[in-house]
């Protein structure tokens, strides 16, 4: 078996960061639009410099605003709607429509846990590690596919505003996203036909937006207080020579500007006496209150009353007061949150230089206040809360454009390295135009049962098939413990030095053995061969991105094959006669759509196994539990 992750960078960096691409052309060019955006669970939205005033802009295509809500429907007749005109579907095709998709990149199903039934739509739930797919009728998309649709809507935007092809970005991510999640936001920009530059946090984008960060010189930390609409995080950052060091982390990724509007609601609920199985069955009433106690959260920020009426029954009025005192225990948690990151990051808010708040619902004064208190300086809330990620997204692109000369531009890796996994897939540790230098690593396991040896394959390119891309190095890590598939935890750890050395080394957890190699500077690519392969990787965008995902659906109907087999070998005597004789004809209607390259069929044909499979799976547990429980032995 092969593992995972990977790709490795060509090790002649200088040049490389300093230089546009114009995509459309292939030629050199020292001018181009690179946008910077910020990809949220409940709004997005897309920010570029502006070349007469050299400030930030949120970008306001055709007067609709500068905020994309990040909803996806597809229609009957297999059209995408992305932003306002999608959210009108939540309520009359949910079924259909997605949103909160950035919960999703980079997760498996166990990683949803009990926020499993948060979604209206369905996810696909194998108990498994493999990461989450999503089923709309006979179709399945993944998080990175319907990321992308939102990424194209934001290009689409700024193109049509810019009257310019937008081909390069930066995208920010929070900072508690993992490995995984960010390289799934790179492979969304990617298949929405973006370079992604840089994938930057969240807090350190809002810091230079607020114009720390700019001069190297600079040494200070930082509190950011980021309240969106369905999220919430407070980031310690630490910031020395011009590099932003995230200190530590904390919040509740279901706790948002949402949880204040239900506050409101179930208020009024109670105020007018309505019955709640009245309200769940009308969802146009359900919509309808929705609405209004947003729109009097956000009025009650300016004023000390709201007053309005549904339907023309049922009255929906509330003070600042009464609002405050409602949704009082969920600042108080943002708080608790605050004061568990300062003692992550071993701080006090004496030492804490500027707090700057992100996020829409930090206009609400309760949060202000109760912030501002907590560190005993007033919070920065000069810029527009909702845009300021986005803009300082904008000013790192223009930093990656080299129009800044006031900036020091740290070397950074032309290519993308990583290495080799299943079906000749290519998986990034160190993406292209990481700062060196620097290190990365992911973990991976084995796939077949009793597994004792790994390859770990090193490559060099922008493809997501090893075959289009630079091989670098390979060696074995032997003498992996025989464990059942799964069990076996590997880091595969990338060490880039100051000189370009590259040194890789695989590390099996649990019995400690490792091995490494070294990747010496004569494996170096000339300027117009790294240009060459950076073009590459865009016409064949969307290529590359299909096969990639035919080849996951194939390995995870493999997995699925071999997993079934063992199952039915072991555990067969508690099974009737027809479960087996249905899992065999599902096995094999399995087995013969594996070669027809169609990734839905397969999924669909995964999906239908599993469900067949799942009712006799969990009975057998329930066998197992209490054979356990009566001290016989468990297969």
């Amino acid at each position: 078996m092969r593992c995972c992750p990977g790709a490795v960078a060509s090790l002649t960096y200088t040049n490389m960061a300093k230089v546009a691409i114009n995509l459309s052309t292939g030629a050199l060019q020292q001018e181009e639009v690179i946008v910077g955006i910020d990809l949220g669970t409940t709004n997005s939205l897309v920010a570029y410099i502006h070349p007469e005033t050299k400030k930030p802009v949120a970008i306001n295509d055709l007067g609709r605003g500068t905020i994309v809500p990040s909803v996806v429907h597809f229609t009957q007749n297999g059209e995408t709607i992305v932003g306002n005109e999608a959210k009108d579907y939540l309520t009359t095709d949910p079924a259909n429509t997605i949103y909160s998709v950035k919960r999703l990149l980079g997760k498996s199903y166990k990683d949803l846990g009990e926020h499993k039934d948060y979604f209206g739509y369905k996810i696909i739930d194998d108990d498994s590690e493999g990461l989450v797919k999503i089923r709309l009728g006979d179709k399945f998309y993944s998080p990175i596919e319907l990321s992308a649709e939102i990424l194209k809507e934001l290009r689409a935007r700024a193109e049509h505003a810019l009257k310019t092809p937008v081909n390069r970005a930066v995208i920010t991510v929070p900072a508690y996203f993992n490995d995984s999640q960010r390289q799934a936001t790179r492979d969304a920009g990617k298949l929405a036909g973006l370079e992604v530059l840089r994938i930057v946090n969240e807090p350190t984008a809002a810091s230079l937006a607020y114009g720390i960060g700019i001069d190297p010189s600079e040494e200070k930390t930082i509190a950011v207080y980021d309240l969106g609409g369905g999220t919430f995080d407070i980031s310690i950052l630490s910031l020395h020579q011009g590099i932003f060091e995230v200190l530590s982390t904390h919040g509740d990724t279901y706790l948002g500007g949402d949880d204040m509007d239900r506050a409101i609601i179930n208020y009024w609920i109670e105020e007018n006496q309505l019955v709640a199985d009245t309200l769940n069955q009308d969802k146009n009433l359900q919509q309808e209150l929705r609405l209004k106690a947003e729109e009097a959260k956000k009025a009650l920020s300016q004023q000390q009353i709201y007053t309005s009426k549904v339907n023309g029954t049922i009255e929906c009025g509330i003070t600042r007061h009464k609002f405050e005192e409602l949704i009082a225990p969920i600042v108080a948690k943002t708080i608790e949150s605050c004061r568990q990151a300062m003692g992550d990051a071993k701080r006090t808010p004496e030492q804490i230089d500027a707090v700057i708040m992100v996020g829409g619902s930090t206009r609400v004064p309760l949060v202000y206040e109760a912030v501002s208190e907590f560190f005993g300086k007033q919070a920065n809330n000069s810029l527009n809360p909702d845009e300021v990620v986005a803009l300082g997204a904008a000013i790192q692109a223009d930093i990656l454009a080299g129009n800044r000369k006031d900036i020091l531009l740290l070397d950074v890796t032309p290519l993308t390295l990583g290495i080799e996994t299943m079906g000749g897939l290519m998986d990034s540790i160190i993406p292209r135009n990481s700062k060196i230098p620097t290190k990365a690593g992911r973990q991976y396991t084995t796939s077949i049962d009793g597994q004792v040896n790994m390859k770990i394959s090193v490559y060099q390119g922008e493809r997501d098939l090893v075959k289009e891309n630079r091989k670098l190095a390979e060696f074995d890590l032997k003498g992996i413990p025989a464990m059942p598939a799964g069990f076996p935890k590997v880091d595969v750890n990338f060490i880039l030095n100051a000189d370009g050395i590259l040194k890789v080394e695989a590390i099996e957890l649990r019995s400690g053995v490792r091995q490494e190699v070294e990747v010496k500077p004569q494996y170096g690519l000339t300027d117009e061969q790294v240009e060459q392969m950076l073009m590459d990787s865009i016409t064949h965008a969307r290529d590359d991105v299909s096969a990639r995902m035919v080849i996951e659906a194939r390995t995870t109907a493999e997995q699925m094959l071999y997993q079934v087999e063992r199952f039915l070998e072991k555990n067969g005597q508690h099974l009737k006669q027809e479960e087996i004789n249905l899992t065999r004809e599902n096995l094999q209607k399995l087995r013969d759509v594996l070669p027809s390259g169609d990734k839905d069929q397969i999924l669909k044909a995964v999906d239908n196994l599993e469900e067949q499979t799942s009712p006799f799976a969990e009975r057998v547990m329930q066998i197992s539990i209490k054979q356990a429980m009566a001290g016989k032995k468990i297969e």
